[in-house]
């Protein structure tokens, strides 16, 4: 297994960075590396578990603590970072957990006092064939928790603050020592009378209770890129829940739906249409009205077209991504063969027909002449 690197390095600060140099410095490289930004990438999407795994530890003062006084040998975490299933510490402790209540090394009750990022949220927009071919920008409403205005998310009333919790003394964990048959034991736990938060508040906000939250309707524009398909995800930043403790908001996943065209149908950038034709048009040539996204265009059918003819319009697909360039719209020409032919029709076929000379079809010629050379005359 390779050996873990420093987180420090990781994150690319020293020992000494504030909380704000360490949340900075991991808001940087979680978007350089993040997945929606580099799609398939295995290289970077390990380098944003590996930065992501550095600032839960650096973003957490008791974490901090540990990971600085142990490194990765940390023993609330198991010998190497292995955690419970390392076979070290780990184990050990989760046994004594479940006899005391805590962690038997005093660093494993989890903290909730330092910053937190917000929550991921996720909504849906149907659009048009037309829209995303050449991008658009609409509303999109929804419900989010955000910290309360009033209270500034501390949950204390205007002109109050949040005091320290007398019986943790602001860590978040109580710890308590205990004998056992094995030796004696320092536990620790979550504290009960301020469940983690290490502060209490006396005088709680009445815009929020005190919780320091409050969920809010809001409407955000959202500018749809030209050239975006079915089944694609625009990532908003910062447009989710927003972070508790200075920790920063998540991220808002808009999952896009496109409505299916009528006529036009899409590969890529490129836009395929289906065009039928008379026997008449296809033989003698003809100028054929196409209807393409910019509108009817007319374009010169040469004499002599077959079924299945493939024309190309260049320039008029969609929009490329984040370009200006376009794809190509291509042209399907399907010859159509008349039906419900009445009587002076059919005499009229029959007799043009009958002044063929062969020559006029070049494809049933050279198939019959394999067909001669395959069966033997």
């Amino acid at each position: 297994m390779a050996e873990k690197r420093d987180y420090y390095e990781i994150l690319d600060v020293s020992k000494t960075a504030s909380e704000a140099e360490i949340k900075n410095a991991y808001r940087k490289l979680a978007k350089k590396y993040h997945p929606d930004l580099n799609p398939g990438d295995k290289a970077a999407e390990a380098s944003f578990k590996e930065v992501s795994e550095a600032y839960e530890v650096l973003s957490d003062s008791s974490k901090k603590a540990n990971y600085d006084q142990f490194g990765h040998q940390d023993p609330t975490q198991g010998f190497g970072g292995g955690g419970a299933g390392a076979g070290g510490y780990g184990d050990f402790g989760d046994i004594f957990s479940s006899f005391f209540g805590g962690d038997i090394f005093g660093g494993g009750a989890r903290r909730r006092n330092g910053p937190r990022q917000g929550n991921d949220l996720r909504a849906n927009l149907r659009i048009s064939f037309e829209e995303a071919a050449f991008g658009v920008e609409r509303e999109i409403t929804l419900n989010r928790t955000e910290n309360c205005e009033s209270c500034q998310g501390s949950g204390a009333k205007h002109g109050t603050h949040q005091e320290t919790c007398s019986q943790c003394r602001g860590t978040g964990q109580v710890t308590q020592v205990q004998n056992t048959p094995l030796g004696r034991f320092q536990t620790a736990a979550v504290c009960p009378r301020c469940r983690g938060e290490g502060t209490i508040v006396k005088d709680p906000c009445p815009d929020c209770a005190g919780r320091g939250r409050v969920q809010k309707q809001r409407t955000i524009k959202v500018k749809v890129p030209g050239g975006i398909d079915n089944g694609q995800i625009l990532n908003l930043r910062s447009e989710g829940e927003s972070g508790t403790r200075g920790g920063p908001p998540g991220d808002l996943a808009i999952h896009v739906t496109v409505t299916p065209h009528k006529v036009f149908r899409r590969e890529g950038y490129n836009v395929h249409c289906d065009v039928p034709i008379t026997f008449a048009q296809a033989a003698l040539g003809c100028k054929l009205k196409v209807p393409s996204l910019d509108g009817n265009l007319e374009y010169a059918v040469p004499e002599g077209t077959q079924t299945g003819t493939v024309f190309k319009l260049k320039g008029k697909g969609t929009h490329v991504l984040h370009s200006k360039a376009r794809g190509d719209m291509l042209v399907h020409v399907n010859v159509e063969v008349p039906t419900h032919l009445s009587e002076k029709q059919k005499e009229l076929l029959r007799s043009f027909e009958g002044m063929m000379t062969g020559k006029e079809h070049k494809q049933s010629k050279s198939f019959f002449e394999k067909v001669k050379d395959i069966m033997g005359g």
